[in-house]
């Protein structure tokens, strides 16, 4: 499955590089008739039939599955760990179980080599999960990197199962020679070790390590009484402390030793590796930047029209249902978030104007002084009414239309609000253009409440307002 599953990675990979070179207009239409003619099949569009879609409009022989190559490579590559680990499983058991008739095989030795590949098992699998790549010197000896984009991120779990696939034959090579050695030659076997380890402590090690098998083949947990009566000591005379017949007896615990704590664990780490890496091309398959692409050309619709009419010159629709009107003649005055500094406009200023100041810097507390402050002074009057000075470059805000509601609800009713955008300079009328989002502001407003009011001209000028136009 994991191989299958590489390579259709690889093969989707490849054909997403090689349509980087047609316009999208085509690869939308290609896809979408291919989403189209699978559902009047009553199929889903997969990436296999995608795949083989693909190779049937190409035609036979036009193209050359990169996945198939690469599958090819990595089969070589895990050929040669297995050839190699054969060769070292062969040569490190003739080593272990070496016997020249006069020194016993020390079990000690042994069950220390089998740690080492147990932890060379396990730090296999490590590497792979951690994503680090002590190989990659070998990957790239062997050109492993094309297409890089996709292969790039499998290549440590690639190369755990290669070292998982040498490990097992290590294992079953080591195996069959230790059944030829215990066959074609009397094996004396024995333990010993530097440390003052009494015999009781060595037997619940052996025991312990035993557990996996002890209920399977009992005969094959060494006793105290083997344990006892096979140690040896280098400078005794070899016959010393067991009789000849016992030095064999360790020959099933040497068996099942290898078999559980060797071959076992490289065979269900191997297994690992394969689910790791079809798990990992299935998931870099559905991130892949062209499978998404590729739905996206498969499920939205195609639409040709006939012409090729650019509209990038045609320009939004920005008209708005109301126009500014005249400002009233009014004493009061709110200036918004600093607009009318440094000054206010002649026209304005020649009344004996209240000038509030509100939004901006100003605190929430001195908003509300300003409504409060108004809502007294227009309950005295027949037609109240008040001028919100802004700048007209600068957009409504949402802290002004919550400035507004609130006066809505506190003033009295037929308040009336004329909101004056003024220009950089105050003095004069502001550009249609900058006027319209403040007449689309007031549409948001409670209806009749405020109205965007254009600036007088000056008093003996020629000046005069043309109102704001609806464009």
């Amino acid at each position: 499955m994991s191989q299958n599953t590489l390579r259709l990675l690889l093969d989707v990979d490849s054909r997403f590089q090689r349509d980087r070179d047609q316009s999208p207009a085509f690869l939308h239409r290609r896809d979408r008739r291919f989403a189209l003619d699978c559902e009047q099949q009553g199929i889903s569009p997969t990436p296999e039939r995608w795949l083989d879609h693909m190779r049937r409009l190409s035609g036979p022989g036009s193209e050359e599955q990169a996945g198939r190559k690469v599958q090819q490579q990595w089969q070589r590559i895990n050929s040669g760990f297995a050839t190699v680990g054969a060769f070292f499983g062969v040569f490190a058991m003739a080593g272990l179980l070496f016997y020249d008739g006069g020194q016993r095989i020390n079990i000690t030795v042994f069950l220390a080599f089998v740690l080492l590949q147990l932890l060379l098992a396990l730090a296999t699998t490590a590497q792979s999960l951690m994503g680090w790549q002590p190989w990659s010197w070998l990957t790239k000896r062997l050109n492993l990197q094309a297409p890089e984009s996709a292969l790039a991120p499998l290549q440590p779990a690639l190369m755990a199962r290669a070292g998982h696939t040498g490990g097992v034959a290590f294992a079953l090579t080591g195996l069959f020679t230790l059944f030829i050695l215990l066959v074609i030659q009397d094996l004396a076997f024995g333990w010993s070790t530097t440390l003052d380890t009494a015999a009781a402590s060595y037997h619940r090690l052996v025991q312990t390590i035993a557990t996996p098998w002890s209920l399977l083949w009992p005969s094959a947990v060494p006793s105290l009484e083997l344990v006892e009566a096979t140690r040896f000591f280098r400078a005794a005379p070899a016959s010393q402390g067991a009789t000849p017949e016992q030095w064999g007896s360790w020959w099933p615990f040497v068996v099942m030793l290898w078999v559980t704590w060797v071959m076992l664990p490289r065979m269900l780490l191997l297994g690992l590796g394969h689910w790791l890496t079809a798990r990992k091309a299935r998931q870099l398959l559905r991130g892949h930047p062209g499978m998404q692409a590729l739905l996206y050309r498969m499920e939205t619709p195609t639409l040709d029209t006939g012409n090729q009419h650019n509209d990038a010159d045609d320009l939004p629709d920005i008209r708005t249902r109301t126009t500014a009107s005249d400002l009233c003649d009014t004493r009061h005055l709110i200036c918004w978030a600093g607009a009318g500094e440094p000054e206010l406009p002649l026209q304005l200023t020649m009344h004996d104007s209240q000038i509030l100041k509100a939004g901006g810097r100003a605190s929430l507390a001195e908003d509300d002084h300003v409504l409060a402050t108004l809502a007294k002074t227009f309950a005295q009057e027949n037609s109240p009414a008040v001028i919100l000075v802004t700048r007209c470059w600068e957009p409504p805000t949402g802290e002004l239309h919550d400035f507004l509601e609130q006066a809505w609800e506190q003033w009295p009713a037929g308040t009336r609000v004329m909101i004056l955008p003024l220009a950089n300079d105050a003095n004069q009328c502001p550009k249609n253009p900058l006027i319209q989002p403040w007449l689309r502001f007031t549409e948001r407003l409670p209806e009749g409440f405020a109205t965007v009011a254009l600036l007088p001209p000056p008093p003996d000028t020629p000046y005069q307002i043309t109102g704001a136009s609806t464009l």
